[in-house]
């Protein structure tokens, strides 16, 4: 058996899509192990293509011709970095894509022309089209079918789960699983297990999987009925809601372990089709690794991320999500226990600290 050997003198490019700390999957899956380089003696630099101006308005309607111009200027930065900056790093980590748009031009240059390592890395099922309402008109120009074309090129391809992996493996040998991971020193269940005052049902997310909630209104309605609790919902955008008692509180990243520590059950509801086979449960892996218990879909790694009655729910139908929230919401102690297992799951799966090695490795 050859040992993997990393070169402390290794340097990385990262080529990201957004301004730093504003998105999940770039925070998570690039941005929280950048420490951990720093730790093994391993350089780096990280590159996003959109400025901070174009990343608070990307995801909003309208704001066309900002959007364009944010749009132009990436490119220009990306050509800069690989003319300027690319030619002094070993390696080059790319997260989902290069450019938002466009062939993968950028790619081809940094793996045939530079001959650079290239790792990349996606935690969703990219290739499939799925843009939001508010960019539509990128459909026109995303080149889905350039992630095939990228993993071909790849030194190593990282994915965020089986399904990702599997995609992968058609195209290139070199495939690491690596899961969407959170730091477990900073997400640490609060000292008192449970609301005093009162309980709390809750969801967090993006625009992107706001939509999702439609399965469960219905169903919280439903057991809200029965049961005296709030709903509560974090997120970038306020949905339209008819429930009687349920709160939005704004995403934002200096609040998010608070905010998130109100929850004394978490939820996760999916639609079984690619995409969703292709998500990386990380709402899940939030909800436990604070020691609150979660109620999710069974679809793609949900099924892996929750056990059945041990720390949380899978359902498919409205009765069985009725049924499963209901007997949360009146089990304070089994909520108490399952929430204590979910942590000690996320600690050996899906933790930074029980990852760190498969990434570091990715530079041997």
């Amino acid at each position: 058996m050859t040992a993997l050997v990393r070169t402390p003198s290794a340097k990385v490019l990262f080529l990201v899509p957004y301004p730093l700390r504003t998105a999940p999957s770039q925070r998570f899956r690039v941005e929280s192990f950048l420490p951990e380089l720093t730790a093994s003696e391993i350089s780096y630099r990280i590159e996003p293509f959109f400025d901070q101006g174009t990343g608070r308005i990307l995801y909003k309607e309208g704001y066309f011709f900002l959007k364009l111009l944010g749009l132009c200027k990436g490119f220009i930065k990306r050509w800069w970095v690989l003319i300027f900056i690319l030619p002094f790093y070993d390696y080059v980590f790319i997260h989902r894509e290069a450019a938002p748009v466009g062939p993968p031009v950028f790619e081809w240059i940094i793996a045939k022309f530079f001959r650079k390592k290239v790792i990349y890395d996606f935690d969703d099922a990219i290739w499939i089209p799925n843009t939001s309402a508010a960019n539509h008109f990128a459909n026109w120009f995303k080149a889905f079918w350039k992630v095939k074309r990228i993993c071909g090129w790849a030194y190593k391809v990282v994915g965020g789960n089986d399904y990702l992996c599997n995609y992968a493996k058609q195209f290139n040998k070199n495939v690491v699983k690596i899961p969407t991971c959170i730091d477990t020193e900073k997400y640490h269940p609060r000292p008192t297990p449970f609301s005093a005052a009162e309980l709390v049902v809750g969801w967090t997310g993006s625009h992107s999987t706001i939509k999702y909630l439609d399965q469960i209104v219905p169903v919280i309605d439903e057991v809200q009925k029965t049961f005296d609790f709030k709903f509560t919902i974090i997120a970038d955008k306020k949905p339209l809601l008819t429930l009687k008692k349920w709160q939005f509180i704004p995403w934002n990243i200096d609040t998010e372990i608070e905010d998130l520590m109100k929850l004394d059950i978490g939820v996760m509801p999916l639609v079984p089709d690619a995409w969703s086979e292709g998500k990386c449960g990380f709402k899940l892996i939030q909800y436990l690794a604070l020691g609150i218990p979660a109620v999710a879909s069974p679809v793609g790694v949900n099924k892996t991320i929750i056990e059945q009655d041990c720390n949380g729910y899978l359902c498919k139908s409205g009765e069985e999500w009725i049924a499963a929230l209901s007997e949360l919401v009146k089990d304070e102690q089994k909520r108490i226990e399952w929430g204590k297992r979910g942590r000690e799951k996320v600690l050996k799966e899906f933790s930074i600290q029980s990852n760190i090695e498969n990434f570091l490795s990715l530079f041997s």
